[in-house]
C-alpha cells in the first residue's frame, strides 16, 4: 500500500480511502448483509487501507454502526473521516442543513457512540450552512478538537474563498470535494487554493455515478438517482458516451479497466490527492487497488487531459435544486 501525508501536519494515510455510502443504501439490513459489509472493511484494512470515509447521515447512522463493528479491536489501524450537518428524513429525503454549534457537537457525540470510538480523526461539515456563520461551525469543531473528541478539521464542497476563510479560523487538514476525469472544475481556483494552504484534497464521485466505468448505456428509470442528473439526460449522455469510448479504448490498450485508469489518473495529479473509492465486495478491494500500480507516460497523460478537458463532459453535475449548496 502507498501512503500519503494528510495536510500540513497530519498523519500518513493510505493513498486511497474506502467510501462506505453505498454499503448501506437502506436503513435496515439483515445479518448476511451486515457480515458482507464487515468483510469488505476487514479486507480493506488487511490490505493496508486505513482511511475510512463515512457520514452520520448515511442510512441514519446505520453506516457508522457497521463500521464500528468492523473496526472493533482495530482502532489503531484506521483513520476515520466523518461528515456531518446534513439532515434527512427517515425515508431519505433531503431536509436541509444544520451546522449550528450545538448540533455539530451533538452529532459528534452520537457518531462517537455509533462508531464505538473515543475520537474521530477527521470531522467536517458536509456543506456550508447558509444560515450559520462559518466561524461558528468551524469554531464548534475546533472546540471538539480541544476536547479530544476530534483530531483534525476537514471541509467539504466549499469554494476557494470559503476554504481560505475556514483555514484562517482554524487549520484545515483536508477538503472533500468532487473531482474526477469527468469533473475538473476545482482545477481553476479551489485546487490551487488548497495547495497554497497545504490542504489535502479528498475526491469523491471519482467514477461519476458509474459514467467512467464504461458500463453505462442508459436510459435510467425514474427510481434511479442518475435520471435527475443533467449529464445523464438523453442528449448529454449520447455525447458523453462518445468520450467514454475513447477511455474504453485507452484502457484496453493499457490492460486495465476504465475504472482503474480513472482512479490512477487522479492519483497522478499529486501526492496531496487521496481519492475515495467505493468497494462493494471483498473482490473489488483488490481490483480497485490495481490502480496504484498504473504508470502513465507524458503522452498518455496529455491524451487523457485533452480528451477530458474541463467542460468536455456535457451537462451540469447536479440539477438546479441542489446548485445552491455546491460550489462551482
Amino acid at each position: 500500500m502507498q501512503y500519503r501525508s494528510l495536510g500540513k501536519n497530519g498523519p500518513k494515510v493510505s493513498a486511497v480511502s474506502i467510501g462506505t455510502r453505498s454499503m448501506t443504501p437502506n436503513r435496515d439490513i439483515d445479518s448476511t448483509e451486515s457480515s458482507r459489509i464487515i468483510k469488505v472493511l476487514e479486507t480493506a484494512i488487511e490490505k493496508g487501507i486505513n482511511f475510512i470515509n463515512t457520514a452520520d447521515f448515511y442510512s441514519m447512522g446505520l453506516n457508522e454502526m457497521q463500521i464500528g463493528k468492523a473496526i472493533k479491536g482495530k482502532r489503531d489501524k484506521v483513520f476515520l473521516s466523518v461528515k456531518t450537518g446534513l439532515r434527512r428524513s427517515p425515508t431519505g429525503d433531503y431536509l436541509g442543513l444544520d451546522c449550528t454549534p450545538s448540533s455539530i457537537k451533538n452529532f459528534c457525540n452520537y457518531s462517537l457512540t455509533r462508531l464505538g470510538v473515543e475520537v474521530i480523526d477527521l470531522y467536517q461539515p458536509a456543506r456550508i450552512d447558509p444560515n450559520v456563520p462559518l466561524e461558528d461551525t468551524v469554531g464548534a469543531i475546533a472546540d471538539l478538537i480541544k476536547e479530544g473528541k476530534v483530531r483534525y478539521l476537514g471541509m467539504s464542497e466549499v469554494n476557494a474563498r470559503q476554504l481560505k476563510i475556514a483555514n484562517e479560523i482554524y487549520p484545515v487538514s483536508a477538503l472533500e470535494i468532487e473531482y474526477s476525469l469527468a469533473t475538473r472544475f476545482i482545477e481553476h481556483e479551489i485546487l490551487p487554493m488548497a495547495r497554497s494552504l497545504e490542504i489535502s484534497v479528498i475526491p469523491y464521485s471519482v467514477l461519476y455515478y458509474g459514467l467512467l466505468t464504461g458500463d453505462i448505456n442508459g436510459p435510467f428509470s425514474k427510481s434511479d438517482y442518475r435520471s435527475t442528473l443533467p449529464r445523464f439526460n438523453s442528449e448529454n449522455l449520447t455525447a458523453n458516451l462518445e468520450i467514454i469510448d475513447f477511455l474504453k479504448d485507452f484502457s484496453a490498450q493499457k490492460g486495465y479497466s476504465p475504472s482503474q485508469i480513472a482512479v490512477a489518473w487522479l492519483l497522478n495529479q499529486g501526492n496531496d490527492i487521496i481519492p475515495i473509492i467505493g468497494m462493494g465486495c471483498p473482490e473489488r478491494v483488490s481490483d480497485n487497488l490495481k490502480a496504484l500500480e498504473i504508470k502513465f507516460t507524458n503522452e498518455e497523460l496529455l491524451f487523457l487531459d485533452s480528451t477530458f478537458s474541463m467542460g468536455a463532459i456535457k451537462g451540469d453535475r447536479y440539477p438546479e435544486t441542489l446548485k445552491s449548496i455546491i460550489p462551482s
